[in-house]
């Protein structure tokens, strides 16, 4: 059974900058893929963004594309995210989660998830 554990999340003002770790345990990762999605306050879970473990390919939603980057310590069986130009509308929980499966858009195919880490993106 794998184990997630994010951190890094806080309250940042517009154009500001914050990084997300995830760190991963239970299992060693291979294959397959790990993903970050979040959950505004009245929302359902939303896609951000997606890294194939092994090759590092990664997929972003479009509005994060640019200002986000994903990636992976394989040693460390860590995830990261870089978030740069914070809006208000990235305000939410952010959620590492995992599949044995190829990068996928939907949230839904992430089958192990984390407690969460709160960004809140003040104006």
């Amino acid at each position: 059974q794998v184990q997630l554990v994010e951190s890094g999340g806080g309250l940042v003002y517009t154009g500001g900058s914050l990084r997300l770790s995830c760190v991963a345990s239970g299992r060693t990762f291979s294959s397959g893929s790990m993903a970050w999605c979040r959950q505004a306050p009245g929302k359902g879970r939303e896609f951000v963004a997606a890294i194939y473990w092994s090759s590092g390919g990664t997929i972003y939603t479009d509005s994060v594309k640019d200002r986000f980057t994903i990636s992976r310590d394989r040693a460390k069986n860590t995830m990261s995210l870089q978030m740069s130009s914070l809006k208000p509308e990235d305000t939410a929980v952010y959620y590492c989660g995992t599949t044995m499966g190829a990068l996928t858009y939907s949230c839904n195919r992430y089958d192990s998830w984390g407690q969460g880490t709160r960004v809140t993106v003040s104006s």
